[in-house]
């Protein structure tokens, strides 16, 4: 091809793993609309609802004649100790299917990729990787790919037998494009809204550093709300805000409630929340933006254990949030993540008697921490011989103390029994 022509790029989302509740793919939607922005064409494939995925491949391929594939891999197991599902081999399906009806280069990306882009890469045999955000750098990278021209230069670009440099990331999420609701929401499904992205809390076990870094960047409440009356305009009233932290820091998430109560938009929204920064007045204001539903990451209900995991909040504090958001009526699921560093029999039955305390609606229990590379969790999994030092962590791996691997599993099985509005 010629410089300044369209490429025609076709992007499939592999990710079938509902885990709780199907996933619509909005980070690939954002690489679409920032392709079809930079002059190129762009399909999307989303496997998730296809009954014959092969087909579906088969089918798009056939029609549409892409000069390169991008493939979007969100998860690489469903993070269960007992027993893990791995599933990149589902992925590298994905990938071998499309190398049998196309000879145009194969490119991989996704949250899932991001943590491992090195060693996931080289497992789903692709032609090259994007490490961070994909619609800063996958429109140059499918132009130079067209063309046969090198992309090492490119920021974010892994590609095989290479060290991967370092992560694409754009300071103001406002020069990324918001997807036309067209590319991506289904009306059944809960639309997904990112409107920051990056971390600084640095949990000990968290992979999301790897994947957004460990800055907070956002877009503006205006532009959010903008993207939020299209979406409204189809129909969509149910909302997902997947942002990290929903209410950090807390005078953006003020602002951004005032603005979507302001614009009239009758939402009806989930989203996770650091149980700390939350007072009353965020609390009422979350509601009447339509916030009906919270996460809560606590992980456990020990102060000491909540220290061990870099936790920067005491179960009091948690307990307090807790009340804020029962009193304007907004529901609340909780987690549980145990077994890790300096957890025994004692801080279990602690963290249990914990959530009792809580007027929760939802519980996700865990036994057993999936240790991520690039952690504080898994250098300490390497000092206390969990894991060597060389495991790249690909093949789920967990953090799980020896004396609890038989007694926690069952114990969380009774606890669970004798309270069936766990889900």
């Amino acid at each position: 091809m010629q410089n300044n022509e369209r490429v025609k790029v076709l992007l499939i989302s592999a990710n079938t793993e509902t885990i709780t509740l199907p996933v619509l793919p909005l980070g690939l939607a954002c690489v679409a609309e920032a392709t079809r922005r930079a002059g190129h064409d762009a399909l999307i494939v989303n496997l998730m609802f296809s009954p014959d995925r092969k087909a579906a491949i088969r089918h798009a391929i056939e029609s549409f004649e892409p000069e390169v594939l991008g493939i979007s891999v969100r998860n690489i197991d469903d993070q269960v100790m007992q027993p893990p599902n791995f599933l990149l081999p589902a992925a590298r399906d994905v990938v071998a299917e499309c190398r049998r009806h196309t000879r145009a280069p194969i490119v991989v990306g996704g949250a899932g990729f991001s943590i491992f882009p090195e060693s996931a890469l080289e497992f789903l045999g692709a032609d090259a990787g994007v490490w961070g955000e994909g619609e800063a750098v996958f429109p140059a990278l499918a132009e130079r790919l067209a063309r046969g021209e090198a992309a090492a230069d490119l920021p974010g670009v892994v590609l095989p037998g290479r060290k991967p440099g370092a992560p694409a990331y754009t300071h103001n999420l406002d020069e990324l494009p918001l997807p036309a609701p067209e590319l991506f929401v289904r009306p059944e499904v809960r639309v997904p809204v990112q409107t920051r992205r990056g971390c600084p809390m640095n949990c000990s076990y968290c992979s999301t550093r790897a994947i957004e870094g460990g800055q907070i960047r956002r877009r503006s409440p205006e532009a959010v709300v903008a993207w939020l009356k299209q979406l409204r305009e189809t129909g969509a009233r149910n909302f997902a805000f997947v942002d990290n932290t929903f209410n950090l820091p807390p005078s953006y998430a003020k602002q951004l409630c005032r603005r979507i109560t302001e614009a009239g938009l009758d939402l009806d929204f989930w989203c996770i929340v650091y149980p700390r920064n939350v007072d009353t007045e965020l609390a009422r204001l979350m509601r009447e933006a339509g916030c009906t539903e919270v996460s809560l990451g606590f992980e456990s209900g020990c102060d000491a254990i909540m220290r061990s995991l870099n936790k920067r909040f005491t179960a009091e504090e948690v307990r307090a949030v807790s009340r804020a958001f029962a009193d304007e009526g907004i529901a609340q699921r909780g987690f549980l993540l145990l077994g890790g560093p300096g957890e025994t029999r004692e801080t279990v039955e602690e963290s249990l008697a914990f959530v009792d305390s809580l007027k929760l609606q939802g519980l996700s229990l865990t036994a057993g921490i999936r240790i991520y590379p690039n952690t504080t969790l898994a250098r300490r999994a390497v000092e206390d011989g969990i894991v060597a030092a060389g495991d790249n962590l690909l093949y789920p791996r967990f953090y799980m103390r020896p004396e609890l691997r038989e007694w926690l599993p069952e114990r969380l099985r009774s606890f669970r029994a004798a309270r069936p509005w766990l889900g």
